[in-house]
């Protein structure tokens, strides 16, 4: 397995956009339910461009093919895409705050073989390198075993309103990185 990150760029969002409602149709379908899925995209999951304009999002590619996506920021919005309306872009202080990390997606063909964890670990290099001592996400049912094996904690889950009456369970994470 070869594969190379770099930061993503506006012209990768048609790319992201499909990669990501792929990723997640296919690894979340045994935590949660079609209906679920589909009114999370597009609001609670999908592209932050704030993300790509700070240079704080990458992708991983295969060749010419991106096959997953995950940044961090240092913005206090904890998760959710450009549509999602609780969106929080006052900067968080290094000194007090923990860095967000934010919006992993891996192509599922490409799931289970280490990419999530060094996009994760590029990450956490880049927030420590700009003074940040911990990180906080908001992880999926399925993501959340990824964090937890790189050593995140667990906080108490939570229902977040998705509309229509739907809800989807999401899991605070914390990690300190000193």
């Amino acid at each position: 397995m070869s594969f190379t990150i770099r930061r993503a760029e506006m012209r990768d969002i048609p790319v992201l956009e499909r990669l990501i409602a792929d990723s997640s149709r296919r690894l979340s379908a045994a935590d949660y339910t079609t209906e679920q899925i589909e009114a999370a995209l597009g609001t609670a999951w999908g592209v932050d461009t704030q993300l790509i304009a700070d240079g704080t999002y990458f992708v991983a590619e295969e060749g010419d093919e991106v096959i997953a996506c995950g940044g961090w920021s240092r913005r206090k919005t904890l998760f959710g895409s450009d549509a999602r309306a609780a969106r929080e872009p006052e900067l968080l202080d290094p000194r007090h705050d923990a860095a967000r990390i934010r919006a992993f997606f891996v192509r599922p063909d490409r799931a289970r073989q280490g990419i999530g964890r060094t996009l994760l670990d590029r990450c956490e290099a880049e927030a420590r390198g700009c003074g940040f001592h911990s990180m906080e996400l908001m992880a999926t049912l399925p993501g959340r075993r990824l964090y937890e094996a790189c050593g995140y904690r667990a906080g108490e889950s939570i229902q977040h309103q998705l509309g229509g009456g739907l809800t989807i369970e999401f899991v605070p994470m914390r990690k300190d990185v000193v």
